[in-house]
């Protein structure tokens, strides 16, 4: 599967490459830029600021584009798994377009309401949870949940997941290199299967399409539609190779942000004070004076790192269970 795998890798990038170039043009006509989000640093409001955004409306036409050669190499058969992995960051890229959308018609930084969104979040996720979900409903290898109860976490982690890729693009390249690392650890970590494979292959071809023109300084950002995209993507990959607990350490660092996120909210209210100099922790990070590159790289190398030690932990674990 060498062959095919690098071939729709090189397809997708090349697709992302020349289709988001395009792209940008056209937000640059009708004046689709990014407007500087009220948590975010104050500088962003010069160095990011009128940089077209929704960029990760491509990655829609570039993984439609490629199911033709997913299809084709991954077997006749493969249909139905190929709608399993691919119909949900459609479905999740859907709300984050409509985010999108009502920030850029409104000139404003503040699309859907916190409720608006979680509540589309829900009504997406959990009908495919219902329907992408197959028996055993497995969370760990001999630790099986009725199909209510694994419908419920499949559902309250594709949300999560969601806002997790969301507040990690705040920095270029951050989320899109982030993601590239995930798809690559996910050829490792999840059962393999030739749909399974060339997935991943085409998630790996947009990350690197779209790094071309995200890398600092950026020409364009993904907006919510991209980060939208790229979570259900993952947690789709998760669910089609029966390994859905592999999506905590292939989402390590999104983990992290979010994590921070909640921790902040939570020391504020309930501790009235702050624990990070601002919130998700890329943005203390910059606070203390680390260069956006600095961050960039050391969360790649972080994220490399978690994802080896948390799969290590859950491997160690599956075997302890197995004596």
């Amino acid at each position: 599967m060498l062959l095919p795998f690098t071939f729709v890798l090189a397809f997708c990038c090349a697709v992302e490459l020349i289709l988001q170039k395009k792209w940008i043009a056209v937000m640059k006509r009708m004046k689709i830029e990014q407007v500087t989000k009220l948590y975010g640093p104050a500088w962003h409001e010069k160095t990011k600021m009128g940089t077209p955004t929704m960029g990760g409306v491509v990655f829609i036409p570039a993984l439609i584009l490629s199911l033709p050669l997913i299809m084709l190499f991954a077997g006749d058969h493969s249909a139905a798994d190929a709608m399993r992995i691919l119909l949900y960051p459609l479905l999740a890229a859907g709300v984050g377009f409509t985010d999108d959308w009502l920030k850029y018609s409104r000139h404003s930084s503040d699309g859907l309401t916190s409720l608006s969104k979680l509540l589309l979040q829900t009504a997406v996720t959990l009908p495919w949870a219902l329907w992408a979900s197959r028996p055993p409903y497995e969370l760990l290898p001999w630790l099986c949940l009725p199909f209510p109860l694994y419908v419920a976490v499949v559902t309250f982690i594709g949300v999560g997941l969601q806002n997790a890729v969301n507040v990690t693009d705040g920095l270029d390249g951050l989320a899109a290199g982030c993601s590239l690392i995930s798809f690559f650890a996910a050829l490792a970590l999840l059962p393999q299967s030739p749909m399974t494979l060339l997935s991943a292959a085409s998630a790996c071809g947009i990350c690197l399409g779209f790094l071309w023109h995200n890398a600092n300084p950026a020409s364009v950002f993904m907006g919510d539609v991209g980060a939208h995209f790229l979570a259900g993507f993952m947690l789709s990959l998760c669910i089609n190779s029966g390994a859905l607990i592999m999506v905590v350490p292939l989402c390590f660092i999104f983990g992290v942000e979010i994590f921070s996120v909640a921790i902040q909210i939570f020391a504020i209210h309930k501790l009235h004070r702050k624990l990070f100099l601002m919130s998700p922790i890329h943005h203390h990070f910059e606070m203390l004076g680390w260069k956006e590159t600095q961050i960039t790289a050391r969360f790649y190398i972080a994220h490399i790192v978690g994802i080896c030690l948390l799969s290590a932990l859950l491997h160690c674990f599956v075997f302890l269970l197995r004596i």
